[in-house]
This record gives C-alpha cells, sequence and structure tokens, in this order.
C-alpha cells in the first residue's frame, strides 16, 4: 500500500517523541536503582494505564485479533476469565507480600520466602521467557513494516529493535513506564477507529451475526468437547487451564506486570492498580478482539479480505491487523493506525527488555557473580543486560516465524514457565509448611513435564519432538493441557517434597505467608479506595458479560 507524506510524518513524529523521552530521562536516571525500579513515587493512574499497557504489546494487540479470527468469541475468555479473576486476585492478596517484603522483583520475594536455589531457577526461567516475549514484539512489528511500509523484514527488525535500545538504554523502567502510558493512549485512537469503520462495512452486529459462523459467536456454548468448538479445548481445560493455572499464573507471578504496581506510591495504591486496571481490561476485547470477528464478516461479503498463507501452508492469522488497515484506513488515518500498533509492539517490548535487565542485574548477576559492588556498577551491567536482551529478542522473532498466531506461542512459553511457578506460589503464600527444597525440586518437576508432554504432543505441526503420541486439537488447546499438567505436578512434588523436609521457624516467615502476616484494618477506608470492594464490581460485570454472550 502507498502511504501518504502525512503518514510517514505521523510515523516519524512518534519515533522522535519516544526517544524524546528517554533522552529527557536520562539526566535523572543515574543510578542502578533508578534504571532498573523507579522508586515508589509513580502516582496511582499511572500505574494503572502502564500495568495495562505493559500487556497491550505485541501479543494482545495482534495476537487477539488473530485469536479473534481463529477462534471467534472464545477468545473473549483470555478476558473475562483468564485476567480479571486474577487482577483482583493480585491485588487484594499478593501485592501487600510483594510490595511489604521490600523484594525488588518477583525471584527476590522466592529467596526471602524460600532459598537462593529457588529464586535464581526461576530467574533463568523469567530470563527466557522474557526474551521470547520480546522477540514476539519485534517479530510483529517487522512483520508491520515489512507488510505495509514494504520494508525488507532483516531491516525492520534491527531498525526496530534500535529504537527500543534507545528509549529503554536511556530512561530504564520509568522510561518505559510513561511510554506506555503514551502509547495505551495511541493504541485505542489508533484501532477504535478501525472497529467503527468495519462495523459500518459489515453491516453492524446483525451483519456479524449474519455472515459469521454461529460456533464462533459464543464464550460458553460447545465447551462440552474439545470437537465442538473452534478453539479445541473443553470447559475444564478452559476453567482450569486458562482460568485458573495461565491467568493466575502470568497476573500474579510475571514480574513485567507486577513491576508496574510495585512502583505505586503506597501499599494501598500498589493494590488498586492491577483491580483499577481490570475494568478497561474487561472492555478491551472491544478493541483487540472485535477486529478478528469483523474480518471474518467481512470476508463473506467481499473480495480482497483473504488472509496469506504462511511458509508452513497455514492461514496467516496474524495478518488480520494489517490487512484490515490496509483495506480500510484512508491516508492520515492510515498513519495513525500503523503508529498505534508500532506503538503496541514497542511497549511491549520495552516491557519485557526492562523486567529482563532487572532480574539479570539483581537476581543473577548481584547474587552470583559479584555482590558487593558500587550502584555505579550495577547501572552499566543493567544498561549491558539491556543490550543483550535486544539482541537475543532478534534472535527469537525468527522463531516467531514459524507460528500462524503469535499466541499460540506465548501461551506456550507461559505454560512452561508461568504455570508451575504459580503452583510454587500458591503454596508457598497459603501453605507456611512449603519448603525451599520442595518450591525448588516442584519447580524443577514442573517444567519438565511441561517439556515432556510438549514433546509427545502435537497441535498445528507443532511438539512431537519425543514422540508424536497425541494429537490435540488446537495449539491453544495444547498449552492448556501442558500448563495444566506442569501445575499439578509442581503442586504434588513440592508438598511431598516439603513434607520430607525440615520447614522454617514461623518468626522467619512473618510478611511472606498469609496466615502469619498482621492483616491491615482501616475502618474509615471510604470504598472506592477498597481494592476488595472495587474487585466484587468488576466481578459483577465480567459475569454479567458472560450471560450476554453464552
Amino acid at each position: 500500500m502507498k502511504l501518504e507524506i502525512i503518514d510517514y510524518t505521523i510515523i516519524a513524529i512518534y519515533f522522535l517523541f519516544v526517544m524524546g523521552i528517554g533522552l529527557w530521562l536520562r539526566k535523572r536516571v543515574t543510578t542502578g536503582k533508578d534504571f532498573l525500579l523507579s522508586g515508589h513515587n509513580i502516582p496511582l493512574w499511572i500505574t494503572c494505564l502502564a500495568f495495562i499497557s505493559a500487556n497491550l504489546g505485541a501479543q494482545e494487540v495482534l495476537g487477539m485479533a488473530a485469536n479473534g479470527a481463529k477462534y471467534g468469541l472464545y477468545t473473549l475468555h483470555f478476558y473475562w476469565l483468564g485476567a480479571a479473576l486474577a487482577m483482583i486476585f493480585l491485588g487484594v492478596y499478593m501485592m501487600p507480600f510483594y510490595y511489604g517484603s521490600k523484594a525488588r522483583s518477583v525471584p527476590e520475594y522466592l529467596k526471602l520466602r524460600f532459598d537462593e536455589k529457588t529464586r535464581t531457577f526461576n530467574a533463568l526461567t523469567f530470563a527466557g521467557m522474557t526474551v521470547f516475549s520480546s522477540g514476539v514484539s519485534l517479530y510483529a512489528l517487522a512483520m508491520l513494516m515489512q507488510t505495509i511500509l514494504g520494508w525488507d523484514f532483516d531491516i525492520s527488525v534491527l531498525l526496530a529493535a534500535g529504537i527500543v535500545l534507545i528509549y529503554t538504554f536511556s530512561g530504564g523502567l520509568t522510561g518505559a513506564i510513561y511510554n506506555e502510558v503514551v502509547q495505551f493512549f495511541l493504541i485505542i485512537l489508533g484501532i477504535a477507529p478501525l472497529v467503527y469503520i468495519g462495523l459500518e462495512k459489515a453491516g453492524g452486529w446483525s451483519g456479524i451475526v449474519k455472515h459469521v459462523d454461529d460456533a464462533k459467536l459464543h464464550v460458553w456454548k460447545g465447551l462440552d468437547s474439545p470437537a465442538h468448538n473452534p478453539m479445541g479445548v473443553d470447559a475444564f481445560s478452559m476453567v482450569f487451564g486458562l482460568g485458573f493455572v495461565l491467568a493466575f499464573g502470568y497476573w500474579c507471578t510475571d514480574f513485567l506486570v507486577v513491576q508496574r504496581a510495585m512502583a505505586s506510591r503506597n501499599l494501598n495504591e500498589a493494590q488498586r492498580t492491577p483491580v483499577l486496571a481490570a475494568f478497561p481490561k474487561i472492555l478491551m476485547p472491544a478493541i483487540v478482539i472485535l477486529p478478528g470477528i469483523l474480518l471474518l464478516a467481512l470476508q463473506a461479503q467481499y473480495k480482497g479480505f483473504d488472509l496469506p498463507i504462511n511458509a508452513n501452508g497455514y492461514k496467516d492469522y496474524n495478518m488480520v491487523l494489517p490487512l484490515l488497515l490496509q483495506k480500510l484506513y484512508p491516508s492520515g488515518l492510515l498513519g495513525l493506525g500503523i503508529t498505534a500498533l508500532i506503538a503496541s509492539f514497542m511497549s511491549g517490548m520495552a516491557g519485557n527488555v526492562t523486567a529482563f535487565n532487572t532480574v539479570w542485574t539483581y537476581d543473577i548477576y548481584q547474587t552470583h557473580i559479584k555482590k558487593n559492588a558500587s550502584d555505579q556498577h550495577y547501572l552499566y551491567v543493567a544498561k549491558a543486560a539491556t543490550i543483550f536482551g535486544i539482541l537475543a529478542s532478534i534472535a527469537t522473532a525468527y522463531v516467531a516465524r514459524g507460528f500462524n498466531s503469535i499466541m499460540d506461542l506465548l501461551q506456550l512459553v507461559f505454560s512452561f514457565v508461568n504455570a508451575p511457578l504459580f503452583a510454587t506460589f500458591f503454596l508457598g503464600m497459603f501453605w507456611k509448611r512449603t519448603t525451599g527444597h520442595g518450591a525448588f525440586w516442584g519447580l524443577i518437576a514442573g517444567t519438565l513435564s511441561a517439556a515432556c508432554i510438549h514433546g509427545f504432543s502435537v497441535a498445528e505441526g507443532k511438539g512431537g519432538w519425543l514422540a508424536p503420541e497425541y494429537n490435540f486439537y488446537s495449539a491453544t488447546g495444547q498449552a492448556f493441557a501442558i500448563a495444566s499438567f506442569a501445575f499439578l505436578v509442581c503442586f504434588l512434588i513440592t508438598v511431598l517434597v516439603s513434607l520430607k523436609t525440615k520447614a522454617r521457624k514461623e518468626e522467619e516467615l512473618i510478611g511472606l505467608v498469609y496466615s502469619l502476616t498482621p492483616k491491615q484494618k482501616d475502618i474509615n477506608k471510604i470504598w472506592y479506595k477498597n481494592p476488595l470492594y472495587l474487585g466484587i464490581i468488576v466481578l459483577i460485570i465480567t459475569v454479567i458479560f458472560n450471560l450476554l454472550f453464552y
């Protein structure tokens, strides 16, 4: 597609703006702590928007649109089942542990609750996960530049990586958070008109109902069997695999999102950050999933909306949004839409890179390589880690090219890392008998079991590297099954080993285990500042939505 001068101007202004934020913050970011942690000084509205935007990267904006076309409204479960409950649980129950323990990262909390080996194992697996997630965002951005701007894929990868490196390298976590707020508004402004135009062209909701397969227009109907719905899962896999294991594993233990809430000014704001963020989160499907449904309706009515075939012979669902931008946006608006997508990709990549350099610097380098160096030394290490994280992301961007929905790849990565980790956290926070040995061997067993299930199963041509013994209906169904199995194995092994090993003294666990932590009581707290009351409101709205789209 040919872009006009106005489109290039909008894109250029955005690039200059985000790099300007990084350079502006450069003078303020003079220590390792400034670069990696941002401090407890960011207002509530900023942390809320950054909390949402940290997850509003390529995997959500591009991946959820892809899943909308591939699986239909069943994709809504990633929000109404796979986000809202976990975000409320994080705010009400888990943030007091993170914020009150003064841990600088999620792995550091594991050290305080368990031991050093548990922290180190999680730090290594989490670092790998952030690199994969960052690579997915980089791949998506490069693919967009290649498809719409006509640029070479390799050049696009290097250019995108260079821009993220500039503002992350200069501004650190603070720069990433402030850019995420800007990017949140850009994404809304850039994608919302696409939904409006698409609805008009498709004939409104009645046009969608008329031209889209009914099997893709429900959220619960058809979950009695994987063969009866396009997502290829059953109700148990959806509720337990996604709604409990993957959802709680991601929102409650992924340092990328937890880090944003921990930057709040006080504990109450840290608790309210994920709960308040849940309100716009449950409405985000209108922006990120509906375009995929609209494409299905437009394909049935017009020519030219067919998706291309990727190198593996499958429909490339990742092209849903780029295709709609090409077909529906005029000049000027097209530049804004492309800028919104670029913002989402850079947001996701920068968020993962900042989480990676924090974990690498504090949980690996400072712990095992050089313990008592100066703060300035750790600043240099963090910046070096930023460069390494960007380079590793470039490599994983090419891995992402083999998946026809990047969300499938991300769910697979989460099932390896977050699923067993949540079992460890769950036991550690609510069962004081859990030991460091139990947590460590549980994580090892859970991760290895995930690898075994993936090695013995196949979904859409992926997996089966040990022996293709079982075939899943979809890659999503495979990821849910792997996550469920990894959680259960980790849970069981942790319990068994903990019962055979010596537990820590109760006085050492105050503030780290729920039953041993003094409960905060504030009888004067008004309802809209109480995360529990706010969470109940979110749950009521979510239940209503589920009933409406049953």
